[in-house]
């Protein structure tokens, strides 16, 4: 405002000037008539600029109002679903995202599920057949986004006899997971080759992947499925031991339907997502960058896998490549995630809350 005030000032002063200049004789004065015509012109068109300037000034402010960023809550759980989530949370703590995101790393699901249930929690990576449980348990108070990782499972073995599924047979198969996901992928895997889950192998279950680990610890011809980052570590451990067959692309490759192991999923409350639609696509936007950058530069996501405390930045950077970590919307996510979904549940219905989610279970941006 100050700019256009000067020029209307300048253009005043130069009328004034001009029109005294016009008291001396005729030629002189023709000619001071002629630039006070010029004068006048001048002064009518930085009028009107001035005018134009102030209008689209006052315009601007107020068909332009600044957005406010909102809080968000978001959660995960340690391990591989939470990797593709790490640039986004040192973008955050930079202040340098959409909105405010707060986060919180769960070491179980319990840790969080109620809370997201609630809205105190609106966002959370969790497994894909929690998502569905939720789904059911609370009527559609949450809905799927994306996959954010896909199989993170591995038959691993300290000798050189498998190299198919079909290998299996006979075999003693280490796990964890009983009751699971882990153990409906490996019966589906095995039934699907022609295996018998009850009779043709020997599955054992244990609680815990470092009881897994220790079992493979000297044995010549042992053979057990372990996610990552644990594979990463028991590689790490012990050289005699490798990686057999990658569960996720043996599923891919009997899939009819187009589905794959679908480990971890972005989930949404429903209530915070119908109230905040811009501010949660913002972030999805963000999320997918996260994710990218996670495969992307594998050392330095691995360094912020240990800082906001996944697990160790030396088996991050490992495992990562291993991890599949992704982001999948749209019709691509449904097909995957369904499948997946009808697997589990032609298996044990409770596995994904007694019932395949409806459409309204999925949300694109």
């Amino acid at each position: 405002m100050k700019k256009i005030t000067s020029i209307l000032l300048l253009a005043a002063m130069c009328v004034t000037m001009l029109a005294g200049c016009g008291k001396s004789g005729d030629k002189e004065g023709t000619t001071a008539a002629t630039t006070t015509t010029a004068a006048t012109e001048a002064t009518t068109e930085a009028t009107t600029e001035a005018t134009t300037a102030a209008t689209t000034e006052s315009t601007t402010e107020a068909t332009e109002p600044v957005a406010e960023k909102i809080d968000i809550s978001i959660a995960a759980l340690k391990g591989p679903t939470a990797i593709g989530m790490v640039k986004l949370m040192d973008d955050a703590k930079n202040g340098e995202t959409a909105n405010n995101y707060n986060f919180t790393i769960a070491g179980a699901a319990d840790e969080i599920t109620g809370q997201l249930l609630k809205g105190d929690i609106q966002i959370a990576a969790v497994p894909s057949n929690l998502a569905s449980t939720l789904y059911n348990k609370s009527n559609g108070g949450i809905k799927v986004a994306a996959i954010n990782t896909l199989g993170v499972l591995y038959i691993v073995e300290t000798g050189e006899s498998i190299q198919s599924v079909a290998d299996l047979k006979g075999k003693t198969i280490y796990s964890t997971g009983a009751g699971t996901t882990p153990e409906y992928t490996l019966r589906y895997l095995l039934s699907a080759a022609g295996i018998d889950p009850d009779k043709d192998v020997t599955i054992e279950y244990k609680s815990e992947a470092t009881e897994v680990a220790a079992l493979l610890t000297g044995a010549e011809d042992a053979v057990a499925m372990l996610p990552q980052p644990y594979v990463t570590t028991v590689m790490m451990n012990n050289e005699k031991v490798r990686i057999a067959l990658d569960v996720t692309a043996e599923w891919e490759a009997i899939s009819e339907n187009g589905s794959s192991v679908v480990t971890g999923v972005v989930v949404v409350n429903t209530k915070f997502l119908e109230e905040n639609k811009e501010a949660f696509d913002a972030f999805l936007t963000e999320y997918e960058a996260s994710a990218a950058y996670a495969n992307e530069n594998v050392d330095d996501a691995a360094a912020l896998v240990e800082e906001f405390g996944i697990f160790k930045a030396a088996v991050a950077k490992k495992a990562i490549p291993y991890c599949n970590v992704t982001f999948i919307q749209g019709d691509e996510m449904k097909e995957k995630l369904n499948g997946y979904l009808e697997t589990l549940y032609e298996q044990k219905p409770e596995s994904i809350g007694g019932a395949m989610p409806a459409e309204d279970f999925f949300y694109s941006k």
